[in-house]
């Protein structure tokens, strides 16, 4: 375990091991300010997994997930993101604005579409994305939490289809300046919260 995760689980203990309401207060604004960071998230999944999975069994599986992340790796990064980790058929990252995020999104489905191009259908990689921004709890280079995080990971996750971008309302506020693609605004539903949201539109490429 790292020196800055120690820390966050150090803190995190204090705050649950304290009875003092004012003193839990004190801690946890301490846990913001050594870990808070404004960042956008970025969830990406791997559409239709775990159907592929159980027909073609472990192997095929895990070929598909190092394809995912050696494909993923420089585009998040040419697009001034960071990859805080992979887990499963997961790409979780953070970029330094929402318009950042969105574009590498459309360059990885992109970039995907044109490598199934020479694939067989069976090991085609086909994704979908979820975006939030705000506030989160950054800690060090391999994990995050916070609303951001969450709400990303169902958009993501849960809810977009494949090739899809959903990004909360909250994020396309937060874009600033001029920006080459459009969405279209619809109110999703997570875990009975409505939360205002749009999916992006952009040139998909034709599956042949």
């Amino acid at each position: 375990m790292s020196r800055t995760n120690e820390r966050f689980q150090d803190l995190l203990l204090q705050f649950s091991q304290e009875n003092d309401a004012a003193q839990r207060k004190a801690i946890e604004v301490r846990v913001w300010e050594e870990f808070g960071d404004s960042l956008t998230v970025m969830v990406l999944d791997m559409s239709g997994f775990t159907e592929l999975s159980q027909r073609h069994g472990v192997v095929h599986y895990l070929s598909m997930v190092r394809r995912m992340q050696l494909t993923s790796r420089p585009i998040i990064q040419d697009f001034l993101g960071r990859i805080i980790k992979f887990e499963a058929d997961n790409c979780f990252a953070v970029f330094p604005d929402v318009a950042s995020a969105i574009r590498a999104c459309i360059a990885l489905n992109h970039a995907f579409d044109a490598a199934n191009l020479v694939t067989e259908d069976e090991l085609d990689i086909q994704i979908s994305c979820g975006i939030d921004t705000g506030r989160i709890l950054l800690i060090g280079d391999h994990d995050f939490f916070g609303n951001a995080v969450n709400r990303a990971s169902k958009l993501g996750e849960d809810i977009a289809g494949t090739g899809e971008i959903l990004v909360t309302q909250s994020a396309l506020d937060a874009i600033t300046g001029s920006v080459e693609f459009t969405w279209e605004l619809m109110t999703l539903s997570i875990s009975g919260i409505e939360l205002p949201s749009a999916r992006i539109v952009y040139h998909q490429s034709p599956r042949i």
